[in-house]
């Protein structure tokens, strides 16, 4: 299970004495202990590995925002803390799907789908990322799509 490496890993930093993984990773398990909250369980339970994938995915989102805005003010350092932080935080996630590999999955479904005009972007967006299963990103399904039905 994905929260159990994680633990393991955290000792690991706690034991080499990493202090950025540590404080990453114990924020990692604060926010998965906060989503089974959320969804009503107890904090003792064990959270699935798809609910700590998404727990993740919004972690890395969070670094690379917070990374883009301190780039923006001038701050490099904090950039470069989360930058630090977001490629701890991406290792414990599946590898991403390549620009191709989504490009063949979106002309699947879309000669599937029928789509033919960018009328059915958002149906076929859709079909794309649920196919895909979390191994895309939104952001690169969408700008996929567009090229596609715009050729």
């Amino acid at each position: 299970m994905l929260a159990h490496q994680i633990r393991s890993d955290m000792t690991a930093a706690m034991k080499a004495k990493d202090q950025i993984k540590l404080d990453t990773l114990r924020g990692a398990i604060a926010a998965c202990t906060n989503e089974l909250v959320a969804k009503g369980k107890k904090p003792t339970e064990e959270i699935s590995d798809n609910d700590a994938i998404g727990v993740l995915k919004r972690l890395a989102k969070q670094r690379k925002e917070a990374a883009e805005q301190y780039e923006k003010g001038g701050r490099a350092e904090l950039a470069q803390k989360e930058l630090s932080e977001l490629k701890i935080i991406e290792s414990y996630l599946p590898q991403m799907a390549s620009r191709d590999e989504i490009e063949k999955v979106a002309r699947a479904k879309k000669d599937e789908l029928g789509v033919t005009d960018a009328a059915g972007a958002g149906k076929l967006t859709g079909a794309v990322m649920k196919e895909m299963a979390g191994r895309a990103d939104g952001i690169d399904v969408k700008a996929v799509v567009a090229a596609i039905l715009s050729s």
